[in-house]
């Protein structure tokens, strides 16, 4: 007989079974990085209430941020206090969280990774995306504690001799800004 012999009834191989997402490999990084540094991952709703996106940030109702075509709102009963319900345009929502939840009781040293959803979309932009976030509240706190930060998270993130830099700019929802630029890493 020219055919091999097969046994059947031996085990079968386990076929490979995927891989972590990037976004998902990206986050566990960047968490990583931070925690290395003293800060904590907190995690806060992704729909949640409009004081917390806007009012508690101090974005008055007449803000550009505000405007139906910026933010999905959500069909839901409005709360005479905190407003609509909206998914989270962006993650500093957790920052007016984490400072209710510690009673503004510096130090406070956080990281917020997660979904947010704006209604622009266009070839560079997606109607839901990551973003994360840090927040650091103490004593004696200047920018050069921030540059130091995006330093160590530059080089960790993408590699030894990265550099970052920060400079001024205006951006329609927050006073005062920095656009944070990266040393070319590839």
């Amino acid at each position: 007989n020219d055919q091999e012999w097969v046994d059947w009834s031996i085990p079968a191989l386990k076929p490979r079974t995927g891989d972590v997402l990037p976004v998902s490999e990206a986050i566990h990084e960047i968490n990583d990085i931070f925690q290395r540094i003293g800060f904590t991952r907190v995690r806060y709703p992704e729909v949640d209430w409009d004081w917390y996106a806007f009012e508690g940030l101090n974005m008055p109702k007449n803000h550009p941020a505000r405007d139906e075509w910026e933010t999905f709102f959500v069909n839901a009963p409005t709360n005479e206090v905190k407003g609509k319900v909206v998914l989270t345009p962006h993650t500093s929502n957790g920052q007016v969280r984490e400072m209710e939840r510690l009673n503004s009781q510096p130090p406070i040293r956080m990281i917020n990774i997660a979904r947010c959803y704006r209604r622009q979309q266009d070839t560079t932009h997606t109607q839901m995306f990551h973003q994360f976030e840090g927040l650091v509240v103490d004593t004696d706190i200047t920018i050069q504690h921030l540059k130091g930060t995006l330093d160590f998270f530059a080089q960790q993130f993408y590699g030894p001799g990265t550099k970052s830099r920060i400079r001024p700019f205006h951006f329609q929802f927050t006073e005062p800004s920095f656009e944070v630029d990266f040393s070319c890493h590839v």
